[in-house]
């Protein structure tokens, strides 16, 4: 299934003529043939989304829980069946529900008010990050962002690191979605939770939830952060940049961990 589709739109003023739209499809997800949850995504790079979402979810805690990964299409859609550890399979069980995620849903899952808020340790402190590279990492995205520039309609995510360069890009119409999707990118490669993740979205507070389950220390947002994202990341020693466009960001949290904020 290809991850946009050729539809006709009409113009004022001009004829009707073909448009790139992005597909947004139901996504299915299996765990030892258990339906778990149905999320509406981008059907691309599925299995960084299978293990990305393992992981921010806490159904999993870490790579080597996940055995299999494994795409099923259909015509209503898709199934991602996954094989995981008895123990992880055992503590989903215990907090198990059948529920469909909205694109935009980042706390799809939660069947009550006590699992909004996972206990989570602090990220660890680590060296510093210049501030500089983020701004870099933001500069070339767009020109990444193949989806967006076709579509219009994709949000993205991506690794910096320390000189600016960014890896592990990744895009979809739920910018849930596409952070699930670079972490669980990182995670197959069983990469170290160094540098920084840049989303092309506002910080939420459940996308400070998904970087600090896997250790990363440091999330830019283009847009804006919700307070509650701003409180999350200070409990948890996470540095939170928001408003990252051309020259200027605001540093939300923890700015000692950045490189260059000295006026």
């Amino acid at each position: 299934m290809m991850p946009q589709v050729e539809l006709e739109v009409t113009r004022p003023g001009s004829e009707a003529c073909l448009d790139t739209v992005a597909e947004e499809v139901p996504v299915a997800f299996e765990f030892n043939g258990i339906s778990h949850t149905v999320m509406l995504a981008t059907p691309a790079d599925l299995k960084d989304f299978a293990l990305g979402f393992s992981l921010t979810e806490g159904i999993v805690e870490r790579r080597s829980e996940v055995f299999d990964i494994e795409v099923e299409e259909a015509p209503e859609g898709i199934t991602l069946h996954l094989e995981i550890a008895g123990g992880a399979f055992a503590k989903l069980k215990e907090r198990r529900r059948s529920l469909a995620g909205r694109t935009g849903c980042g706390l799809c899952g939660a069947e009550s008010l006590t699992q909004v808020m996972r206990d989570l340790p602090p990220v660890a402190e680590g060296g510093t990050f210049p501030l500089d590279a983020l701004k870099e990492g933001m500069r070339r995205l767009p020109q990444l962002q193949m989806l967006q520039q076709t579509t219009g309609a994709v949000h993205a995510a991506c690794h910096v690191a320390a000189d600016g360069s960014i890896s592990h890009v990744r895009e979809d119409v739920g910018r849930h979605n596409a952070l699930d999707k670079t972490l669980g990118a990182l995670a197959r490669v069983d990469a170290k939770p160094e540098g920084a993740l840049i989303i092309t979205s506002r910080a939420s507070f459940e996308m400070v939830q998904k970087a600090a389950a896997l250790g990363y220390g440091i999330l830019a947002a283009v847009s804006a952060p919700t307070a509650a994202a701003i409180r999350l990341a200070d409990k948890l020693n996470l540095t939170l940049v928001g408003f990252l466009r051309g020259s200027s960001c605001a540093i939300y949290t923890h700015a000692q961990r950045l490189q260059g904020t000295t006026p």
